[in-house]
C-alpha cells in the first residue's frame, strides 16, 4: 500500500509540475513541445506493454490498459493536429 501512495505522489507531482511548465511556454514553442510530448506517451505505451510481460494483479493491468488507453489517445492526436498544421502551409497547387 505504500508503494501505491508513493506511486501517486509521484504521479501527481509531476503533473503538477508539468502542468507549470506548459502553461509558461510561448505560443511559438507548442509544436516541438508537443512532439516530445508524442515521445513520451510512446515511451509510456512501451513502459505499460512492459508491465503486462510479467505477473500483474488485476488492479496493476486495469492502470496499464488506462495509461496505455490515454498515451495512445495523445499520439494519434498529436499526429492528427500535426498533419492539420501542415496542411496549413501547402499552397493551393500542392493541393491538387
Amino acid at each position: 500500500m505504500t508503494e501505491l501512495i508513493i506511486m501517486l505522489f509521484v504521479f501527481f507531482l509531476s503533473f503538477l509540475i508539468g502542468y507549470l511548465f506548459i502553461s509558461k511556454v510561448p505560443q511559438l514553442l507548442h509544436t516541438p513541445l508537443m512532439s516530445m510530448t508524442n515521445a513520451i506517451s510512446a515511451v509510456t505505451i512501451l513502459g505499460a506493454l512492459l508491465l503486462f510481460s510479467v505477473e500483474t494483479t488485476p488492479f496493476e493491468k486495469v492502470i496499464g490498459v488506462i495509461a496505455i488507453a490515454m498515451a495512445t489517445f495523445n499520439v494519434v492526436g498529436g499526429f492528427v493536429i500535426t498533419d492539420r498544421m501542415l496542411k496549413l502551409f501547402k499552397s493551393n497547387t500542392d493541393m491538387k
